[in-house]
């Protein structure tokens, strides 16, 4: 499979990832059995690393607060990010975790069930962390796109724009 034939799977994937071997194929002029190939060898690969929906959580009634959360850490000769990253990459908390350029070293992207609970995790489970310098935590307000999806409510806003 060249490089291209991986895009263009993938693109497919990314768009919708409830695709089938036999929808992909019919998209993309191939057999079935190709596209499943290529699906596989792309799971084989670990370039696909798993499937998943995109969640309005606000949308429920139980509601999951979502927050941003800065990591500032210091490194020694002993610790790199690797280790660092690997230890809180385990909480079930942290739906999402970069290295990150900037003013700060670490993003993660931490879903509870609470403003508390999010609170409680950072200053309980991620400040205490010797490395770990600063915590600077954003809590999500609202989500109007997310994996390439946009939110709303669908209605669109047929009001003008005024200048003056």
């Amino acid at each position: 499979m060249d490089d291209d034939d991986r895009r263009r799977v993938l693109d497919l994937l990314c768009e919708d990832a409830r695709y089938t071997p036999e929808d992909v194929a019919r998209q993309l002029d191939l057999t079935p059995e190709e596209a499943e190939a290529h699906i596989e060898a792309l799971e084989d690969e670990g370039v696909l690393r798993g499937y998943t929906a995109v969640v309005d959580w606000a949308a429920l009634d139980d509601g999951i607060v979502e927050a941003k959360v800065e990591l500032n850490v210091e490194l020694d000769r002993e610790t790199g990010y690797e280790d660092i990253s690997r230890r809180i990459a385990k909480f079930p908390e942290v739906a999402a975790f970069q290295l990150v350029s900037g003013d700060y070293d670490f993003a993660l992207e931490v879903r509870a069930d609470s403003m508390n609970a999010v609170s409680r995790f950072v200053s309980e489970e991620i400040a205490p962390i010797p490395e770990v310098t600063q915590t600077v935590t954003h809590y999500v307000m609202e989500t109007y796109k997310a994996e390439g999806i946009e939110f709303g409510d669908g209605e669109e806003d047929d009001r003008l724009s005024y200048s003056p």
